[in-house]
């Protein structure tokens, strides 16, 4: 497959778009793995390339929040491994199972992270109140696990689903609670996307345009992000969850 100028053009852009994205709350893929099928490559390979490509974006999306991610280090240590678990099921899942009723579930998945987003502070103080502090730890860890699992398989908008599990879950500013997010959909990408590389099709022709420019974006992204206020953090969030939810339904069920 030969790709010339004016595709590989398109790709770039679309890459930046992309990485601007995923600064808020994930979704990039929403925009990149179409473009990926559309200029020819199988949907397996679009989809492991695409894994593979997004992987700078999130390393300068995760520098750029870097002030809000100080002071989280036990949260990390306590999250990473429900966070690599999930990842490591969600590679399994698409390798060795069958796609379609993971697919199937998918854009339900998105469709309640955008209902426990919007309803958060009621549902945060019924769980505060109604279960006790450790219920609601391995609740957390299933729940990061879960997300976690839906980012290596496919990931559109995995951040949606990810941040309103941490914002009902954990007491906190939205937008540290991003960097957490942010931060845990880095570390399962990068798990993801090395064993994409040893174990299945990638395209890197669609790699090398999209690294850079992913990269690009996130880091012009982030910088925005941030200094939205909470409430347009969340209704940022829940935007990319709607759009993510339509496009995911109109292309799974």
């Amino acid at each position: 497959m030969i790709w010339g100028a004016p595709e590989l053009t398109e790709l770039g852009f679309l890459g930046i778009g992309a990485g601007a994205l995923n600064a808020a709350a994930g979704g990039g893929s929403l925009i990149t793995f179409p473009a990926l099928i559309a200029f020819g490559l199988p949907p397996l390979t679009a989809n492991l390339s695409n894994t593979v490509a997004q992987c700078p974006g999130y390393l300068a999306i995760v520098h750029g929040y870097r002030p809000e991610l100080a002071g989280q280090r036990r949260r990390i240590v306590g999250l990473l491994p429900a966070a690599l678990v999930g990842g490591g099921t969600g590679v399994a899942t698409l390798e060795l199972a069958s796609p379609a009723t993971f697919r199937a579930v998918v854009p339900a998945l998105v469709l309640v992270a955008c209902g426990l987003l919007a309803a958060q502070p009621r549902v945060s103080r019924m769980l505060s109140e109604r279960r006790a502090a450790g219920a609601r730890r391995a609740g957390l860890q299933v729940a990061v696990a879960i997300s976690c699992a839906y980012a290596a398989y496919f990931g559109a908008a995995a951040g949606v689903l990810l941040l309103a599990v941490l914002a009902v879950f954990v007491i906190d500013d939205v937008q540290r609670l991003n960097a957490l997010n942010r931060f845990l959909i880095m570390v399962v990408n990068v798990l993801a996307a090395a064993l994409f590389i040893a174990l299945g099709p990638v395209n890197w022709a669609a790699i090398a345009v999209l690294a850079p420019t992913t990269m690009i974006g996130g880091w012009a992204g982030v910088s925005v992000v941030r200094k939205l206020s909470p409430t347009a953090l969340r209704a940022t969030v829940l935007l990319i969850g709607a759009a993510a939810s339509v496009y995911l339904i109109a292309t799974s069920w």
